[in-house]
């Protein structure tokens, strides 16, 4: 039997001190209300184990990915097996399992204190040949920034990938040691592209959001989607621009909500495409269901402290009961080439005025 998702990329032990009412100052202490929690996190764990909590069948979903020899990557493989995963672990000799620390203070964004570790040592010749063994319907890579050589071989693997019929998902990081290169080369074998607005800046100069999506569509990405957090996300795909709100959820933690969301988009890609079809086959109201699925999932993540506690189907199922037709009613799709006339004229007047 084929795997339906087969996930490779980062791996972190996440270590969270959530709903603080401070930093502490130097020499300072601070406690922690909610105590400090230890949870799976990294792209790929995220997703993998957010999949199963949205209904994927037990054993469809692997993860691969690098961890050190240690307690950590012995927590990491039992979480994964735990939860219905299958597990592609790559021992790393010599370097640890990721860790991040992550400070989340009360009505403010999270801070993230991360040792590479593992991650940076992962192989591609090891995430192909669990490629080739497993043909997925949908292949995700989770991190990429941060996993040195598979980095460098990124687009080999994603052009196999598409090459054996599997629809390619890309989810970066801001690259550690290198830069946005790698990522731009890949993009023509890439199927589904996340990123959040400050990426999307860094690799396509733009601070408009649909611009942004706009120039990865045209990069090469089947579909390009730019995640706005609580402004909701942009997408890009075949020749139409969609502006999907966010939900409404009272934030506990918005850590991994990125991962939710992209374990949502494909979610609902597995009930509307097989081998044979293309992202780009589904028609508009198809893609508002998909993006809808993912923001809903986005929004239930941020709702308990870590990463993939909240992702359950009766949760992203009761958003969509509630707020779902709401959210619809005020999506808006509009034509990409006219997306694209507004960028050119708007390049001619800036040019215009230099002059």
């Amino acid at each position: 039997m084929l795997m339906l998702v087969t996930c490779a990329g980062i791996l972190v032990i996440d270590l969270i001190a959530a709903d603080l009412p401070r930093i502490s100052s130097p020499g300072e202490v601070t406690y922690t209300p909610r105590g400090i929690e230890m949870h799976i996190g990294g792209h790929c764990g995220n997703v993998s184990v957010d999949l199963r909590g949205l209904g994927v069948q037990e054993w469809m979903v692997s993860a691969t990915g690098a961890v050190g020899k240690d307690i950590f990557g012995d927590f990491i493989l039992d979480l994964l097996r735990n939860n219905g995963v299958v597990a592609h672990l790559q021992r790393i000799s010599g370097s640890g399992t990721s860790k991040d620390l992550i400070l989340v203070v009360k009505g403010e964004d999270r801070r993230f204190h991360t040792d590479i570790g593992a991650n940076w040592h992962l192989s591609p010749e090891y995430v192909l040949r669990v490629l080739e063994g497993e043909k997925p319907r949908i292949f995700y890579v989770g991190g990429v920034g941060l996993t040195g050589r598979l980095d460098e071989s990124l687009a080999d693997v994603l052009k196999r990938a598409r090459e054996i019929g599997s629809i390619t998902f890309v989810d970066p990081v801001r690259p550690y040691m290198h830069g946005w290169e790698f990522l731009i080369s890949s993009l023509k074998y890439t199927s589904i592209f996340h990123c959040n607005m400050d990426e999307a800046r860094k690799i396509t100069g733009f601070d408009d959001p649909a611009a942004a999506a706009s120039s990865l569509r045209m990069m090469g990405a089947d579909m390009a989607i730019v995640s706005l957090g609580e402004k909701g996300l942009v997408a890009a795909i075949g020749d139409s621009i969609f502006d999907i709100p966010a939900f409404k959820v009272p934030v506990i933690d918005p850590t991994g909500a990125g991962d939710a969301l992209c374990a949502g988009i494909i979610h609902g890609l597995l009930r509307l495409i097989n081998h044979e079809c293309s992202i780009l086959d589904l028609s508009r109201d198809d893609v508002i269901d998909v993006l809808l699925e993912g923001a809903a999932a986005g929004a239930s993540c941020v709702t308990m402290v870590g990463t993939t506690t909240a992702v359950t189907c009766e949760n992203v199922a009761r958003i969509l009961r509630e707020q779902g037709d709401d959210l619809r009613a005020k999506v808006r799709v509009k034509p990409l080439w006219a997306e694209m006339r507004r960028r050119r004229n708007r390049w001619e007047s800036q040019r215009r005025h230099i002059r």
